[in-house]
């Protein structure tokens, strides 16, 4: 049959009915599947909105980089479920307020590899220096007050006390993690800071001997300044700086021969002041006990003195009375004592050169009994 013949004369009614009818249902069972399939599409974007905050941690949501609330209503905390839109519409920042975190200097310190660095984080051993000389493009080092050269690190340890201040003010979160790397930039960057500025206010012998404590203690302080003037959002707690502070490695045995002079010196000074303090005691206590054999005698002298002006004033009537009947009478009673034990009498000599008379007065022999039977 040629092609005109088929153009005279068409399909009839009853094919192209099926054929239609069949289309027909194929498209409504294409329709329903996709309805389905858009319907379950809706329903696991809804669920996989859910999320929970994990303890120990705070979420914001950020629809179109707008974080949702206003003020501490932004954080969303653990215990129930939380829903968003998935992303880009909405953005959930989760951060890790409970977790600690530790950030190291860069500066001030010379270079290690990592094993060296491992070593000396663990068991706290330093790598001996492989060159004769400081490398000043590899090894750090920051300058005393006294125009010498050590090196210096600080490790700090923080935690997230202030979520929105961290979010908004340094961290930028992204796929739904919090970036500490702005704080830790931050934080790395204050301890530079400190080292380098507290290390040139300090001298070697009191950042490596004499006053280490306070020499950590001022960086501390520094990097808790400058923590608070740029409100990083963080805490650092008092003794959660740990700086170290050594020579350089090439004049490690010049340095040993410092402190042991040092110590020396020390040891020196201390038997000094011991004997010091030893003989200021002894001297203590002999002026003590010659202020009190002085106080004894001064009592005992005045005590004297006293008791002869009692006596001196209840003789003085007796002397007003008749002075020459007194002298004679004290004379008299006190020759016998001044005369006992004497073998010679020394007479002076008058004012009026004449010769002095020595009158000895002698009482009579007592005259013996009488006796009765006559001359």
């Amino acid at each position: 049959m040629s092609d005109h013949d088929q153009h005279d004369h068409p399909h009839p009614p009853a094919a192209q009915d099926s054929g239609s009818q069949a289309l027909a249902e194929a498209l409504r069972s294409s329709f329903t599947i996709v309805k389905i399939a858009m319907a379950a599409l809706v329903i696991i974007i809804l669920a996989a909105g859910f999320f929970q905050v994990k303890p120990g941690e705070k979420a914001v949501i950020l629809r179109f980089g707008k974080p949702l609330g206003e003020g501490q209503n932004m954080l969303l905390g653990p215990g129930k479920p939380h829903w968003s839109y998935p992303y880009p519409i909405d953005e959930v920042i989760r951060i890790p307020i409970a977790e600690r975190q530790t950030v190291t200097s860069s500066v001030g310190w010379y270079a290690m590899t990592h094993a060296e660095e491992v070593a000396f984080e663990t068991l706290g051993t330093e790598p001996a220096a492989t060159r004769p000389s400081l490398d000043p493009a590899n090894d750090g080092y920051v300058i005393t007050a006294d125009r010498n050269i050590i090196h210096a690190r600080a490790t700090v340890t923080y935690h997230i006390e202030d979520p929105l201040a961290a979010i908004f003010n340094f961290a930028a979160g992204t796929n739904q993690e919090f970036n500490l790397a702005g704080i830790s930039n931050a934080l790395q960057n204050a301890a530079n800071n400190a080292l380098v500025a507290t290390a040139a206010r300090f001298s070697v012998d009191d950042i490596l001997t004499r006053d280490r404590a306070g020499f950590q203690a001022a960086v501390e302080q520094h990097i808790i300044d400058m923590v608070e003037r740029e409100h990083l959002g963080v805490s650092i707690d008092l003794g959660q700086v740990q700086v170290w502070s050594e020579a350089p490695r090439q004049l490690a045995d010049i340095f040993k021969l410092v402190t042991d002079a040092r110590l020396n010196r020390d040891k020196l000074m201390s038997e000094a002041l011991g004997d010091q303090s030893r003989i200021l005691s002894q001297a203590d206590a002999q002026a003590v006990s010659i202020t009190n054999a002085a106080e004894t005698a001064r009592l005992n002298y005045v005590s004297s003195v006293q008791s002869d002006a009692a006596a001196f004033t209840q003789l003085l009537p007796q002397y007003e009375h008749d002075p020459r009947l007194y002298a004679q009478l004290e004379l008299a009673g006190a020759m016998p004592q001044i005369l006992t034990n004497a073998e010679k009498i020394y007479l002076p000599q008058r004012a009026d050169g004449k010769a002095r008379e020595l009158r000895l007065m002698l009482n009579r022999e007592p005259p013996g009994p009488r006796s009765t039977a006559g001359p």
